[in-house]
């Protein structure tokens, strides 16, 4: 257990410090309320307005934030692999391919589904 405390003292600090700051940020910040601070924002356009009774969301901006994210988490797999190339043996080689197979295919999917048209 032991040597466990320096991370759950880490974690305590940083944990800590995140309190800290939400709570010392409520206190101390501007009260002042307006129209346009109330608004919702989407990435710079002018927010549309929902029809009234509901009506469809768009998701184009969470799904290619999504698309980014598993290209991301990609690369953080293939860069350890990258750097120790030499020291593993086939078996990587194949588990790399396949991975690398799993993702073309997806990402031949969403090409062809029209997910990465900006229109």
């Amino acid at each position: 257990m032991e040597l466990y405390v320096s991370v759950l003292v880490l974690g305590a600090i940083a944990a800590g410090f995140a309190v800290f700051s939400v709570v010392v940020s409520t206190l101390t910040g501007p009260k002042r309320y307006n129209r346009a601070r109330l608004d919702s924002y989407e990435c710079g356009i002018e927010p549309t307005p929902q029809p009234v009774g509901g009506g469809r969301f768009p998701v184009k901006y969470y799904t290619i934030a999504m698309t980014f994210i598993v290209f991301d988490v990609e690369i953080m797999f293939l860069v350890p692999w990258a750097v120790h190339f030499d020291a593993l043996g086939g078996f990587a080689l194949l588990a790399v391919f396949l991975f690398l197979l799993n993702l073309t295919l997806a990402y031949v999917y969403e090409w062809r589904r029209g997910g990465l048209d900006w229109d």
